[in-house]
């Protein structure tokens, strides 16, 4: 039996006690920055393994598990977040979150379960691989700065090679591997708006200095960024996401607050929008004659999957198709974003989609990540172990 049929074997054996810790997970989540009790279980989980584990590594809870073969070679990372969402679960399952207003509702229970796992069988079987794995258990993906850009500038990581992640996704279905070269999550930056004006009565506007029409401005104008100041070739999203006005009837508040989100493609947009936010705000000010105080934060850059490694993966993946998944797909990039992108800036790697639609489920009622009702078919978990594993296993041995 070749070493990567004793893994998935190993893998097999395992997926009853995957899916009983996924659901442990879900049903006790933790928001960024305040995951302890998820860290602990993890640490307890390798406590008596022949493995090195560094514990509050970064700007939190990160947790690098480094497990060394029978001889020196390459160096090889795995990386699952495991940070849930400040969302109150609505979602039918017998496993439902226990903590009030906090859900597992993007996957990272699956992928922290999957993980644990995929490390002990890599564990059971390092006297038959040579070289070095560095699992990484990373904290608050989900809340900014997140923790993936503390742990690569901790130097933990300075000597991986290349690195590997996965993220589970509903919207394929279980069975299907997504894989996208190049640019493949958008990169994201924040902002926050007050606009301080000079409030009245509602009968008499003309007395005022009405932050909240010149706020109903900047929401329309800021999307003149992408119709008419960037390259329609090229792939924006600005979110205004929040506007926040209260009055009365007969009022006229003195200021208001806005905040938003803006999405690139290509990481030269970053600093383009900003300027032309910024533009837009002075015109506002000089037109209402209001004062606006714009925050405005670079975020999580633009994912960027290296196309050497990501052929690597489609190569090693399409062997075995058929077998313990059905079929490689090539989704096109997201909007979305993920802090996964700063471990590929510095070191080659991908970030593959693993599907996880729910069973019987038609796909125009999936519920997306995020969504208090999210849900996702367990299969997905060994698929997801039994994918790194192969890939990293072929990479380590090339």
């Amino acid at each position: 039996m070749g070493l990567k049929e004793k893994l998935f074997e190993k893998l097999e054996a395992k997926e009853e006690s995957m899916i009983k810790t996924r659901r442990h997970l879900h049903q006790n989540p933790e928001l960024s920055f305040k995951e302890e009790n998820t860290a602990k279980f993890i640490e307890d989980f390798y406590r008596d393994q022949d493995v090195k584990v560094t514990t509050n590594v970064g700007n939190g809870y990160g947790i690098i598990v480094e497990i060394k073969g029978k001889a020196p070679g390459k160096v090889i990372g795995l990386r699952a977040d495991f940070d849930a969402l400040p969302i109150q679960e609505e979602a039918d399952v017998e496993f439902k979150s226990q903590n009030d207003g906090v859900m597992h509702a993007c996957g990272h229970d699956v992928h922290t379960a999957y993980l644990l796992y995929l490390g002990e069988a890599l564990i059971e079987l390092k006297d038959e691989w040579t070289g070095t794995i560095k699992l990484i258990h990373q904290h608050a993906e989900e809340v900014p700065p997140g923790g993936a850009k503390s742990i690569v500038e901790s130097g933990i990581l300075d000597d991986l090679d290349e690195v590997y992640g996965i993220h589970i996704f509903p919207m394929l279905d279980v069975g299907e591997i997504g894989l996208i070269s190049g640019n493949s999550m958008a990169g994201r930056s924040n902002f926050d708006l007050t606009i301080q004006g000079y409030g009245g009565h509602g009968a008499m506007p003309q007395t005022t200095h009405d932050a909240l029409v010149a706020g109903a401005y900047f929401v329309a104008e800021a999307q003149t960024i992408v119709s008419r100041r960037m390259d329609p070739m090229d792939s924006v999203v600005v979110s205004v996401t929040a506007f926040d006005a209260p009055g009365g009837y007969n009022v006229i508040q003195d200021k208001v607050t806005l905040r938003g989100t803006v999405r690139y493609l290509q990481e030269e947009n970053k600093v383009p929008a900003h300027e032309a936010m910024q533009k837009i705000v002075k015109g506002i000010e000089s037109s209402f004659d209001v004062t606006c105080d714009l925050d405005y934060v670079y975020d999580y850059p633009v994912a960027y999957n290296h196309p050497e490694e990501t052929s690597y993966v489609d190569d090693i993946l399409s062997k075995s198709a058929g077998s313990y998944f059905d079929k490689i797909v090539y989704p096109k990039p997201s909007s979305g974003s993920e802090d996964f992108a700063y471990y590929t800036v510095k070191t080659p790697g991908t970030f593959i989609h693993v599907g996880a639609k729910p069973e019987g489920v038609d796909l125009k009622d999936v519920y997306p990540n995020h969504h208090p009702k999210f849900k996702v078919h367990e299969g997905s978990l060994l698929i997801s172990a039994k994918t790194l594993g192969d890939v990293v296993l072929s990479r380590l041995e090339s």
